[in-house]
């Protein structure tokens, strides 16, 4: 069995829905499950949505409308004779978001709403996709991937119940993905009390790896609008390379440090079943594109990793004491609670420094409870972190203009610049 995961890039407008279409006829012969992200940047919208609902914004119609128009846009595209039941499908899902949150929150429930509503996109997508699918001939199976993956009540970064995943997938979804194509979404699971839960953002990847894990599949093939896995953002540098070949320790390495082509934590179950990982352009499907697998050898060229919106923060004690054991475990516990993963950590006798995401709703709450440690805080936004992975004798002069380097770290062979361009 095959697991295929097309991005939000692949299905973004009709056109990416057509080219779906053309590269699953061509396995209709095959056992495949499709993983499929919400479409296009209808996360980014639908996190407005969740903004304007918990903030009371003013604006909550007018981003509703904006989803809505966005989709219907591409159903209208799509054109197909028999789409009635995609609509009936897709507007139940609408008129369920409308009523969800016309319900009263409050920013103590951030998470918790966050993905409740966030997890509409991917439902949204796969039913436009499903429906196509079958329209042009394709039969498949659409399912609710909340009925499969089950994961705690972490909200916006659930960890999956490995146990009763594995159970559910092998006695229920076996069967099903045996007969027939199936069609699923990436990103969401179901928590203890029936919610929806998502996986971190850009999780539909981990989807993809879960399934795979469960099913004992032969491979996972992610399929992007780049040529594989790049040493480097193309759009940040013009000689950037593919790698053609990547061993999961090296994959989890650039994973870890944020590259944006796979998700963090994709890697791990994969290569706990030596699954191979396959990520290629859905725009050249005959090209090779990248392979992850268990390679002996080392990654050949550095890596550059590029993360905006950044924020630094400086911690120091009030009385000039030193930072000792006891203050640096009050600071994780609060670091885990709110979690905030920290990208660089620095300290020194009496300052503690990191560096994280500027999440939502996250580093305020942290930052006040910091205080109340009697520690002085600092704090620097709007930064960017550059990390060369297997630097060798790379520079940081091949990124061009960087600006000013604000914090600079080295680890082994890997080497991280924090700037504000």
């Amino acid at each position: 069995m095959k697991i295929f995961k097309f991005g939000g890039a692949s299905v973004k407008d009709a056109t990416g829905v057509r080219n779906v279409a053309a590269l699953l006829s061509q396995y209709q012969q095959e056992q495949v499950l499709v993983v499929i992200s919400a479409m296009g940047k209808s996360t980014n919208l639908l996190e407005k949505i969740v903004n304007a609902c918990v903030h009371k914004t003013g604006e909550l119609n007018h981003y509703l409308q904006e989803l809505r128009a966005y989709h219907y846009a591409i159903v209208d595209e799509l054109n197909t004779s028999k789409a009635s039941a995609m609509v009936n499908d897709i507007e139940n899902l609408f008129l369920e978001l409308e009523c969800l949150v016309e319900t009263p929150v409050n920013i103590e429930e951030y998470d918790f709403i966050y993905d409740q509503i966030v997890s509409f996109g991917e439902m949204i997508s796969t039913k436009i996709v499903s429906h196509y699918l079958l329209n042009q001939g394709i039969k498949n199976q659409w399912i609710d991937s909340r009925n499969f993956i089950i994961t705690d009540d972490r909200y916006r970064d659930a960890r999956i119940q490995w146990n009763e995943t594995e159970q559910i997938i092998t006695k229920r979804l076996k069967p099903l993905a045996e007969r027939n194509l199936v069609i699923t979404q990436g990103f969401i699971g179901r928590g203890p009390v029936n919610e929806s839960t998502t996986l971190g953002r850009e999780g539909s990847d981990y989807s993809a790896a879960v399934f795979a894990y469960c099913l004992d599949a032969t491979s996972v093939t992610i399929w992007k609008d780049v040529a594989g896995v790049m040493n480097a953002d193309p759009k940040k540098m013009d000689n950037a390379e593919l790698i053609q070949e990547l061993g999961y320790s090296d994959a989890i390495e650039l994973a870890y440090y944020g590259a944006s082509v796979i998700h963090p934590k994709t890697i791990q179950p994969l290569m706990a079943k030596n699954i191979p990982l396959h990520v290629k352009s859905f725009l050249n499907p005959q090209d090779d594109g990248t392979t992850v697998s268990r390679l002996s050898h080392k990654l050949s060229v550095p890596c550059y990793i590029f993360k905006t919106d950044q924020v630094l923060v400086e911690l120091k004690t009030k009385d000039f004491t030193f930072i000792v054991e006891q203050n640096l475990e009050q600071i994780f516990s609060l670091l885990a609670k709110y979690k905030v993963r920290c990208n660089i950590i620095q300290n020194s006798a009496i300052s503690f420094s990191f560096v994280a995401d500027n999440k939502e709703n996250k580093l305020e709450k942290l930052l006040a409870e910091l205080v109340t440690l009697g520690l002085e805080t600092k704090t620097t936004e709007a930064l960017e972190l550059i990390t060369i992975y297997n630097a060798n004798n790379a520079s940081i002069q091949y990124v061009g203009s960087i600006g000013n380097i604000i914090l600079e770290q080295k680890n082994g062979n890997t080497i991280h610049y924090l700037i504000n361009r």
